[in-house]
């Protein structure tokens, strides 16, 4: 289980993710400095214990002031104490100071193949989701319905959440919640197993 050190990170992740989302060609706003807010996630273990894997939801409100609904993303993060080979420089989403762990590199998890495992271990039924800010927590919110990726499957993540669909979906699906600024709960499909 993953241990959660209370401490600082210069630049923050919401820091990072403002000047890192905006450059994303899923990004739906308008805004060259979107406004986040940290609104929900959950964490996922490495059984190496090398990388930190987070999930995180942030919502964007720059655009209530053009009197939209804001939007919801989901980032899965991978943090590394050495850069990642083999992988394009748009993954990186930025370098931290961690108050506990020195220099931190944090990548677009989609990117990070310790973090893409984890997830198929998860929608397998082989890992579970723990709590984003407690450690050795798992979390309830997050659940996995249907059946994980098998050969001749990929999963894909969905970046800008919505609501979860009513009917089931053909495979395999994790669902997770957030909190919207107003205080409401949302609930979404994080991420779906698909054929190649």
């Amino acid at each position: 289980m993953a241990f959660i050190h209370h401490t600082t990170m210069k630049p923050t992740k919401l820091e990072l993710l403002t000047e890192w989302l905006p450059k994303q060609s899923w990004y739906v706003g308008d805004a060259k400095a979107p406004e986040l807010l940290k609104a929900g996630g959950f964490r996922l273990d490495d059984p190496e214990g090398a990388v930190g894997i987070e999930f995180m939801v942030v919502v964007d409100t720059s655009a209530q002031e053009q009197e939209r609904e804001p939007v919801a993303y989901v980032v899965p993060m991978g943090y590394r104490g050495a850069a990642l080979d083999g992988v394009p420089a748009e993954a990186l989403i930025g370098t931290s100071e961690h108050g506990v762990l020195g220099t931190r590199w944090i990548y677009d998890g989609i990117h990070d193949p310790v973090v893409m495992a984890q997830l198929r271990a998860l929608l397998h039924g082989e890992a579970t989701a723990q709590h984003q800010s407690e450690s050795d927590t798992p979390d309830p919110n997050v659940t996995v319905h249907g059946t994980g990726p098998d050969d001749g499957f990929e999963v894909h993540v969905n970046r800008v959440l919505g609501p979860a669909a009513d009917g089931r979906m053909p495979y395999g699906h994790l669902i997770a919640g957030w909190t919207w600024p107003n205080g409401t709960a949302g609930q979404g499909v994080v991420a779906t197993v698909a054929p190649r």
